[in-house]
Formats: C-alpha cells, sequence, structure tokens
C-alpha cells in the first residue's frame, strides 16, 4: 500500500497543482478556461493535474448549470488545503523575491495583515521547529521515496503571479521533500540521511546541493558531511506540518507512514493550526481573506477582498 505522505507530495508537491489550488481560493476559478489562461500551461498537462485533484478527491467535475460543460469544485478534503496555502504563501511572502506579487492575507476580526504563526491544537501554545520532535521509523521511511518520481521543475507558471519556483526545491519531488523534512527532524549527516532512505550516493549527493544552493541547508564545515537547516530552511516548518496533518486526513486507512511530529511541551503528537499574529485568535478558514493583486501589475484598482470559503 502506498504511503501516505509519498502520495501527498507525489500530488501537491508541483507548481502547477499549487497554482490551480491558489486560484480556485483566490479567485475562485473553477472552470478550465480560467486556469488555461492564468497559467499558461498546456492543455493536456493542465487537464492531467486537474483529473488528478478529482481521483485523488481534492475536486470534484459538476456540470455546469445551463451549460453543456462541466466546472471544478473544491470537496471538503480540498478546502482542508487551505492551511498549506497559507503557510506555503507565509514562506513566500517572507523568504522570497516574490512577495510583492502575493495577495495579502488578512485576519477579518481584528483586521491584522501577513503570516500567522503556527499552534498546537492541542494546548494551545505557539511551535517552531525547536519546540517539536520527530519520531521516525526507519523501516517505513524508505518508502517516501519508491515508485513514481515526478521532477518538481514541472510546467506551468502563472501569468503575473508567484511561480513557486524556489519552494519547489524543497518540497517539488519525494526525495528533495523526505531530505528537507529529515533535516526538520533533526537529522544532519550524510550517512545518516542515507541511511533513513536508503538512496543512492549519488542521488543524496544532488539532492543536498541544491537545497544547499537554495539556501535551505547549509555546510558548516568545508567538505564537511554535516547539513543544517538555515533560518530559511526552518522556516518550512508549518508547510511539512500541515502537509503531514493533511496526509493523515486524505488518508485514514494507509498504514503510518513512517514519521510523526510530537510537541514536546504538551508531549502530544502535533496537531497544528494557525494564530493570528495580531490578537493571537485561532484562524479558521471563515475568519480570514485574501486581498488578491490585480493583473496587470497592478493598477492600483479598489481592493477586492476574497475569503477562503
Amino acid at each position: 500500500m502506498k504511503n501516505s505522505v509519498a502520495a501527498t507530495f507525489d500530488l501537491l508537491g508541483d507548481r502547477l497543482t499549487l497554482t490551480i489550488l491558489r486560484l480556485a481560493f483566490v479567485d475562485h476559478a473553477r472552470r478550465f478556461t480560467q486556469w488555461a489562461d492564468r497559467t499558461a500551461a498546456p492543455p493536456a498537462v493542465l487537464t492531467a493535474r486537474l483529473a488528478a485533484l478529482v481521483d485523488a478527491g481534492v475536486m470534484e467535475r459538476v456540470p455546469r448549470a445551463g451549460a453543456d460543460r462541466y466546472e471544478y469544485r473544491l470537496t471538503e478534503l480540498g478546502l482542508a488545503t487551505w492551511e498549506i496555502l497559507v503557510c506555503v504563501w507565509s514562506w513566500q511572502r517572507e523568504w522570497t523575491a516574490e512577495w510583492a506579487l502575493l495577495p495579502e492575507f488578512t485576519h477579518a476580526e481584528c483586521g491584522h495583515r501577513g503570516p500567522p504563526t503556527v499552534m498546537c491544537r492541542g494546548c494551545g501554545r505557539d511551535v517552531t521547529t525547536h519546540d517539536t520532535e520527530v519520531e521516525l521509523d526507519r523501516d517505513a521511511l524508505w518508502h517516501l521515496t519508491s515508485g513514481r518520481r515526478r521532477s518538481g521543475r514541472t510546467a506551468g507558471p502563472a501569468r503575473g503571479d508567484a511561480r513557486f519556483d524556489e519552494i519547489m526545491e524543497a518540497i517539488g519531488d519525494r526525495w528533495s521533500a523526505a531530505v528537507t523534512g529529515l533535516a526538520l527532524a533533526g537529522v544532519r549527516r550524510f550517512s545518516d540521511f542515507r541511511a533513513a532512505l536508503n538512496m543512492s550516493p549519488t542521488t543524496l549527493t544532488e539532492r543536498l546541493t541544491r537545497l544547499v544552493e537554495a539556501g535551505i541547508l547549509h555546510r558548516p564545515a568545508a567538505g564537511g558531511r554535516d547539513y543544517r537547516l538555515t533560518p530559511r530552511g526552518r522556516a518550512l516548518f508549518g508547510v511539512f506540518a500541515f502537509l503531514l496533518a493533511w496526509s493523515n486526513r486524505a488518508h485514514p486507512q494507509t498504514p503510518e507512514p513512517g514519521l510523526l511530529i510530537r510537541h514536546k511541551e504538551c508531549g502530544a503528537v502535533l496537531v497544528p493550526a494557525l494564530r493570528c499574529r495580531g490578537c493571537e485568535a485561532a484562524l479558521g478558514r471563515r475568519d480570514v481573506h485574501f486581498e488578491p493583486l490585480s493583473a496587470p501589475a497592478l493598477d492600483s484598482p479598489p481592493v477586492r477582498r476574497v475569503s477562503l470559503h
């Protein structure tokens, strides 16, 4: 049976798929032509991504009223990806040059604009990678890198929009995601990465090199075999925490994926949630909205607020 985390990265660790979901949330895109116009993706590629989202239960294909055509709507499982997208947005906003292209994230009740924090839903305290420990089942982890391979460098950059290029270095294929996830879990030595994932030395070296070049990992000593997260890399914690939580929801019948994030302070397996930095309230999907930029760059029309309903 397929590893649930591997299945999640196969589905969501893709630039075009993230763009499809972002446009569904922020612009309420539902029709094929809307995504085609905004992404410039080849029709066959866009069709394949939408079909994969339907097959995974993230979207449903429904007839359009009064027309012999279909549209795609987010299911409850699809709506549950909103926290992942917010964390991706937060990382891009704080750690890439694309911040000026990104819509503004706002808590409706208090009006605070900007990235939220990650909190433990169980005890209500904020959490970072320093506040957690990851339990690894090394016998199960090798499934993360088995099976289908798909590069994160896929078609589908949005026109006049953020491209997800930089975050794809960390989540754009199963191997890179596994290496980044293990680094967040505290793995540092080349030999430990290889033992946990059963990767060839050549493949592991290539992924580690790419992550160093992307500023996600660094090597404290020239020629050393240790790799440590940079602040930019540690900031990916929320993305991985919510991807893991979503994978458990999307694949409830699969075996344990081989890793658990535990909140050290309360001792519970982490169930993450988002908290407003302004008023410190826990955030639900209906509590927040994006204020999207309009193309073309933004000729300063009136701001249009879009909720994540």
